[in-house]
């Protein structure tokens, strides 16, 4: 490794550690001296660069008996080694990546050792240990086949695809994973109420430092429940299906929009990594407020609308339809009827066509003069009952049972309400819509009465506004 060259020497300079960043890169050159020091211009996610410190080389990694070098970039940013390396494979051009649970479509790595990081706890050589116990149990990278048969680098293509069904155990893509990212009362409740539905093979419960809604996990860590793993690693989650965010991060600002942003600022730092372990999955968001944070994710995970949704009034639905069905009408019939609008004191109801909840053709009824009485008696029934973090938990349950057995049943969830009933502007709020393995569907859009569709004017714009005031 050159530490002298004058490319390097100049790069090195601009780095606000670099006495400190020299003698890390002197404990790798130590125990890697085959790694190279380069410099070259890397390009962030906002189209700007810079030009940095790299090191390329290679890994042995050991699979079957067998040794292989992976070809490994590591972009070293100005504040090295006070922060992370960015991690990156070096496919050749007769490589194929392959996205795991520590590598992304793109090349990027993840690894625990990065989400950690605390130098001088953290250094470069320990990275590359893990990354080589990590890789040798699932190798990143295979040949492109030639198709001759004879060409001895198959060999790693071969290998490098046995893992996933070996031992009898069904490939990833079959295993209903659900991870819960919160380890407070509701993400308690959360996990508790998933795995008392029992459709969950395996159930990551994660609760990170930065989230004011702790506890509980030590007590899961003790009394062990069976496919329920505890983890403060976000790279955990990777494969899920259903990723539940009930993390918070209240602060003691005064305003309210300061401490909205706080839960905002949590989110930049957990939502890109969450969408990039699992970018097939649903974000069900449970954060407050729910309407702007489901909002939130959206913006920051780049998923589609149709995967990224919000408890919001399902809940409230649920507890309308069984007093409507139970208490009104002596279980005489089976109507549905749902919340719908802002988590606040702006909700309004509409009906069901009566059709049945997971039905293709089921549209929205407007509540009529002559049903009027009767909605209302039902939502007076729902005052006082609040939220309760066992209440929310099971109704998180609810919906991730929707999503994995694909149930096509009608939720009034979070999601995007732009272009719906003549929604112009980019908001969130709960709508009925039908969840299944690819997302959510929104019903059609229905006209109000003047009374409910004020209400939902008033909160598209409140939303919006407030919005507007985040810093995203």
């Amino acid at each position: 490794m050159d530490l002298s060259s004058e490319s390097v020497k100049r790069i090195l300079s601009r780095y606000k550690f670099r006495d400190v960043a020299i003698e890390e890169l002197q404990k790798v050159n130590r125990v890697y001296p085959d790694m190279k020091l380069l410099v070259g211009a890397y390009t962030f996610s906002d189209s700007s660069q810079r030009d940095l410190l790299k090191l390329v080389g290679n890994v042995p990694v050991r699979y079957r008996g067998r040794s292989y070098n992976l070809p490994i970039q590591l972009w070293l940013l100005d504040s090295f080694p006070f922060t992370p390396p960015i991690c990156l494979l070096r496919p050749t051009a007769n490589m194929v990546i392959r996205e795991g649970k520590h590598v992304n479509a793109k090349g990027r790595i993840f690894l625990p050792a990065l989400h950690n990081w605390d130098h001088p706890k953290s250094s470069v050589t320990g990275l590359l240990m893990e990354m080589i116990a990590k890789f040798e149990e699932e190798p990143p990278l295979g040949m492109k086949s030639t198709g001759d048969g004879n060409d001895p680098s198959e060999l790693l293509a071969f290998v490098s695809q046995l893992n996933i069904t070996e031992g009898g155990n069904r490939p990833d893509q079959s295993v209903n994973k659900v991870s819960v990212i919160g380890g407070g009362d509701l993400g308690m409740a959360a996990v508790l109420s998933i795995m008392a539905k029992g459709f969950v093979d395996k159930l990551i419960l994660i609760d990170i430092p930065e989230s004011s809604t702790k506890g509980g996990t030590v007590d899961l860590e003790i009394f062990k429940l069976p496919k329920v793993q505890v983890s403060k690693d976000l790279s955990a989650s990777a494969g899920s299906k259903v990723v539940v965010v009930t993390a918070n991060a209240w602060s003691e600002e005064q305003s309210y929009v300061s401490v909205v942003q706080t839960n905002v600022d949590l989110y930049r730092r957990i939502i890109p990594s969450l969408a990039q372990l699992s970018p097939a999955a649903v974000l069900l968001i449970a954060s407050q407020p729910v309407d702007i944070m489901t909002h939130v994710a959206w913006r920051q995970s780049c998923f589609l609308p149709t995967h990224v949704i919000g408890a919001g009034c399902n809940l409230e639905s649920e507890r309308l339809s069984y007093f409507l069905n139970v208490a009104l009408l002596a279980k005489t019939t089976n109507k549905q009827a749902w919340v719908i609008g802002e988590l606040s004191d702006n909700k309004v109801t509409v009906w069901g066509n009566g059709g049945s909840s997971g039905d293709k053709q089921q549209a929205l009824i407007p509540v009529s003069s002559s049903t009027k009485p009767l909605m209302d008696r039902a939502f007076d029934m729902l005052k006082g009952k609040g939220q309760r973090s066992w209440s929310v938990g099971l109704s998180i349950a609810d919906i991730t049972h929707s999503i994995l057995t694909d149930q096509k049943k009608t939720h009034s969830i979070t999601t995007l309400a732009q272009g719906w009933g003549g929604i112009g502007l980019e908001v969130f709020l709960s709508l009925p819509c039908v969840l299944g393995v690819n997302g959510s569907t929104r019903l059609a859009g229905v006209a109000l009465s003047p009374e409910d569709d004020a209400k939902l004017r008033e909160s598209v714009t409140s939303l919006s506004n407030f919005f507007m005031q985040l810093r995203m």
